[in-house]
């Protein structure tokens, strides 16, 4: 079953340290492209993250948000060097003894100063794992949401599968008739000269005719890349480049048809085959 590239997922869980969340968002795009962004917790996660988004997406241009919101109750109690602070007092009495007018001490400030407060490393393991396998949950959610879009982009272009099939038998079915109406014309013309037409020249203008608006040899190639279509759309993997490739066969065939015929009716039928191409061009551009 075929996959759309447009979709959207999102998962939160509740962990000891607190909470995680993910979003992926992914669009259409020739190929796989991440975009992904972490908290400073989970950086080291990236490697991993990317590897599971590429094992199981094909195209698209994927944005992948991870949010961690750390508990009241679990965050780092803060713990002073006091050796370092003392030194950091001593520095800045000595810098006010030598101002004439001075601001007192801010203690916030003193806090952020590197080395007054010692960090204490967070066990980043257990948040990793919990934050990955999240992950797959989440993807899973996406690639069901792609799975049912794509269900819809199937239905779609079956549909224009069957007005393409029934155009090109409509194409088969009145080319006897161009053909007739040409020779009667051919005929007409023939008859309004003073000089009777010699058969034979007749039969080889006729025969050049034929050949000029042939265009069996485009309906089979048309009714060739239905079926390729038809048999695509039934593999369960990646098919949005074959697809797009086929429809550009397709137009091709259509524009030959268009370039070749000799009737308004295979003219318009080449415009309702151009049509129908297009509009399954701008499916396919969204499969994956």
């Amino acid at each position: 079953m075929i996959r759309s590239m447009t979709a959207f997922a999102r998962q939160e869980t509740e962990v000891d340290q607190g909470s995680i969340s993910w979003e992926l968002r992914s669009v259409n795009h020739r190929y796989l492209e991440m975009g992904i962004r972490l908290p400073d917790e989970l950086r080291a996660a990236e490697p991993s993250v990317r590897a599971r988004i590429n094992a199981r997406l094909g195209r698209g241009k994927v944005d992948a948000a991870c949010r961690f919101r750390a508990k009241a109750s679990a965050a780092t109690p803060v713990e002073l060097d006091t050796d370092n602070l003392a030194r950091l007092v001593a520095a800045c009495r000595e810098v006010d003894a030598q101002l004439p007018q001075s601001a007192p001490l801010n203690p916030v400030e003193l806090l952020r100063w590197p080395g007054v407060v010692r960090e204490q490393e967070m066990d980043t393991r257990p948040l990793t794992e919990a934050a990955l396998a999240l992950l797959d949950k989440t993807l899973d959610e996406l690639i069901a949401s792609r799975e049912t879009e794509g269900e819809k982009i199937h239905g779609l272009l079956l549909q224009r599968c069957d007005a393409i099939s029934a155009l090109v038998a409509q194409v088969r079915n009145c080319l006897p008739e161009i053909m007739t109406a040409l020779r009667t014309k051919l005929e007409a013309r023939l008859a309004d000269l003073d000089t009777p037409a010699d058969p034979g020249r007749l039969e080889q203008e006729l025969v050049f005719l034929v050949q000029k608006i042939d265009v069996d040899e485009e309906m089979d190639r048309l009714d060739g890349h239905i079926m390729e279509v038809r048999d695509v759309l039934q593999r369960d993997e990646p098919v949005g480049r074959r697809l797009d490739f086929l429809m550009q066969e397709l137009n091709r065939e259509a524009n030959t048809l268009g370039s070749k015929s000799a009737a308004a009716e295979t003219t318009n039928i080449s415009v309702e085959l151009k049509v129908l191409i297009e509009q399954m061009r701008e499916q396919v551009q969204n499969t994956e």
